[in-house]
């Protein structure tokens, strides 16, 4: 008889809590054959009546022709084709901090920290974590105190 555990498998352990039965996958699709795909490759894509549509285009000034600044716009740049990759896109080198403090922030701090952090990704399309953040708002603060001196915001803040 040996010693080792009957586990269950993972059809126990993973399976779908609703009535409908899911279909079983059996292999799941390579990356050559989802760039493959017609609709991924910008080709002329299917409705689900058989239909093939001409693939939508970005028009870079609108479809207005009376638009005053037309004229002032330069062309969009071509952009090269994104090659898909595997996991998280490529970023910029992180720079490695010698130092550390500890700061206690109330939990109303935190959630206005991280709305703003949110606010960044979501309307200007910069990625940053909480900790950069704060490194940039501490930066921001002391060039303003050395520039502005009894005037700073930091001086101001503080003698409230």
């Amino acid at each position: 008889m040996t010693r080792r555990p009957v586990l269950p498998g993972a059809a126990e352990l993973f399976r779908r809590t609703d009535a409908a039965p899911a279909p079983e996958v059996t292999e799941l699709p390579s990356i050559s054959a989802t760039v493959s795909s017609p609709a991924l490759r910008g080709g002329p894509a299917r409705r689900g009546d058989g239909e093939t549509t001409a693939p939508l285009t970005l028009v870079p000034g609108g479809a207005d022709d009376a638009d005053p600044l037309a004229s002032f716009r330069q062309p969009a740049p071509a952009v090269a084709p994104v090659r898909p990759t595997r996991g998280r896109a490529q970023r910029t080198e992180r720079t490695k901090h010698d130092e550390k403090i500890t700061v206690y922030i109330s939990a109303e701090e935190l959630l206005a920290l991280e709305s703003a952090r949110l606010t960044l990704r979501g309307q200007y399309g910069v990625a940053a974590d909480r900790g950069r953040i704060v490194r940039e708002a501490i930066n921001v603060l002391l060039a303003d105190l050395a520039e502005r001196g009894e005037e700073s915001v930091l001086v101001q803040r503080l003698k409230k």
